[in-house]
């Protein structure tokens, strides 16, 4: 379910397709991405490391090198072959630089936004996982766009931004700056 909120565009999580929903959120468009292009994308990458041909098992058809076809859970590879076919970069962040070293205020035709891959736990901690957000700076404005939300949560200023964005990482969470090429 995607909901229009003062034109932001945000998608609630279903299953576990939550970096579908970060793509789109980012991107600010329903259907920028959809299952089967990262579907394609997935199983792209999968023939070109060759892992799967020397350890395949009847479960190789539901859990792919790069995705889970149940479920629909990509890992980085996915994100990052995604992002680089619509001419952006992504840079790992650092977390030794701290997030002041992020330029928060850089014009969006530098910084698109930013993904963050955080450890969650669902059914009561029985069930491990991690789990993909994405913040994207709208009319000056930045947005926590995680499907998990109900509806986008705007940030009151660039030090809340910092704060979530240590905290993301304290709790072992990974960020993700995503760049347009004109760096």
């Amino acid at each position: 379910m995607a909901t229009q909120n003062s034109q932001i565009y945000h998608e609630n999580q279903s299953l576990q397709f939550c970096l579908l929903h970060t793509l789109n959120s980012l991107f600010q468009q329903k259907d920028a991405f959809n299952r089967a292009t990262l579907n394609s994308i997935s199983e792209k990458l999968a023939l070109d490391d060759n892992s799967n041909t020397d350890t395949w098992t009847p479960l190789s058809l539901i859990f792919k090198p790069h995705h889970n076809v149940l479920t629909g859970n990509y890992d980085v590879n996915v994100l990052i072959a995604a992002l680089e076919d619509r001419g952006k970069s992504v840079i790992w962040h650092d977390r030794r630089n701290g997030v002041s070293s992020i330029d928060l205020d850089a014009p969006q035709d530098v910084l698109m936004g930013i993904v963050l891959n955080v450890p969650v736990r669902r059914f009561a901690g029985i069930w491990k996982s991690r789990h993909w957000v994405a913040l994207r700076k709208i009319d000056g404005v930045w947005y926590n766009l995680d499907s998990d939300l109900h509806a986008p949560q705007r940030f009151r200023d660039i030090q809340k931004v910092r704060e979530f964005l240590g905290s993301t990482i304290g709790h072992g969470g990974e960020v993700l700056l995503v760049m347009n090429q004109k760096q």
